[in-house]
C-alpha cells in the first residue's frame, strides 16, 4: 500500500503537487494520512474527491486515515463528506 502523508496547508499552491502525488501512486492502493491537515482548500479537495473517483474507477483501496478535526470540519462545510468521508477511514474522530 502507497502512503501519502498531508501537509498541513493544502492552499492553492499545493493543488499540483498533491496531484503529481497521486498521480505517482496510481494504479496501487493508497493510504492518506491526514492528521497534520489544518486548511483545506477548495481546490485540494477537488483534487482529492477525483483521486478517490480514480481509486474506485480502477477498483484499488483508497483509505483516509487519521484525519484531523480541521480536514473533517472543512469536508463536511464543503458539503463532500458523503463523497470523500464514505471512503475507508481510519482514527476518525467525529
Amino acid at each position: 500500500m502507497a502512503l501519502l502523508s498531508l501537509p498541513e496547508n493544502l492552499d492553492l499552491k499545493a493543488a499540483g503537487p498533491l496531484k503529481a502525488a497521486f498521480m505517482e501512486r496510481r494504479g496501487a492502493p493508497v493510504e492518506v494520512e491526514a492528521g497534520q491537515v489544518r486548511r483545506l482548500g477548495g481546490l485540494c479537495l477537488q483534487v482529492l474527491l477525483a483521486a478517490r473517483k480514480a481509486w474506485a474507477d480502477d477498483g484499488k483501496p483508497f483509505s483516509i486515515t487519521g484525519p484531523s478535526e480541521a480536514f473533517l470540519e472543512t469536508t463536511r462545510l464543503f458539503g463532500a463528506d458523503g463523497a470523500l468521508l464514505s471512503t475507508d477511514i481510519h482514527g476518525a474522530k467525529s
